[in-house]
């Protein structure tokens, strides 16, 4: 019998590596069918409108979305099965590593300029200097700031190389958290001061006053997240 043979596979403790990665396919996966729910109710709420522009939006951020979740799935498969046991590989950033975060820069700033789009519309009457000039500044700000480090970390080949660019990614992450709040904040401020004085018109604002935060507060959180851990 070969000595290769006879040596038991060494044991390495994945957990907070290639283990978390795991953990975060799975989580991944569980969005992503929250993501079917309310593209379905959607297109289904507006089934008789036809073809229109928010339809081919949530279509097109539906196919990044679940390209993102296959690339992802696929990095861990790499890692895990198709290179069990070959600790070389281990060291290495795969592929679909690397084009993930380039496929997550087209979905953030896409869906900031959504939300750009709905500051737009609710200050109708007013004016759109501000939304229009600071919110894309910023939205563009924080896409070039996504853009290089995405191209930084694509042109590194092993992890301990991601150490030197540490800081933009937390740069990066910083920026679109920035961004969530003070679209949140717009939007609350626009929302608040068109109240009515109807009580029905007046429950309706503050319910999307509400939904704001909530929405707002929670992809800060997801950013600031990313951040400490």
């Amino acid at each position: 019998m070969s000595s290769s043979a006879q040596d038991p596979i060494p044991q390495l403790d994945l957990g907070k590596t290639f283990g978390a990665l795991f953990i975060g396919v799975i989580l991944a996966a569980v969005l992503f069918g929250l993501t079917n729910v309310q593209a379905f109710i959607y297109l289904q709420a507006h089934r008789s409108a036809g073809i229109t522009f928010f339809k081919l939006v949530v279509a097109w951020l539906w196919i990044f979305d679940a390209l993102h979740l296959a690339l992802t799935i696929h990095c861990v498969y790499y890692y895990l099965v198709t290179n069990y046991a070959n600790f070389g590989v281990l060291t290495e950033i795969v592929w679909s590593l690397k084009l993930q975060l380039v496929i997550n820069i087209l979905i953030v700033p896409m869906v900031h300029l959504l939300y750009v789009h709905r500051i737009w519309k609710v200050s109708k009457g007013r004016s759109r200097i501000f939304p229009v000039i600071a919110l894309g500044i910023i939205v563009a700000l924080g896409s070039g700031i996504a853009i290089t480090l995405a191209w930084a970390q694509y042109k590194v080949k092993f992890f301990k190389d991601l150490v030197s660019i540490e800081w933009m990614t937390y740069l990066s992450l910083g920026t679109a958290t920035f961004i969530d709040i003070l679209i949140a904040s717009s939007l609350c401020y626009l929302l608040a001061t068109s109240r009515t004085g109807f009580s029905s018109t007046d429950s309706f604002i503050t319910k999307l006053v509400g939904y704001t935060i909530s929405t707002g507060c929670l992809t800060s959180i997801c950013s600031m997240s990313i951040i400490i851990t």
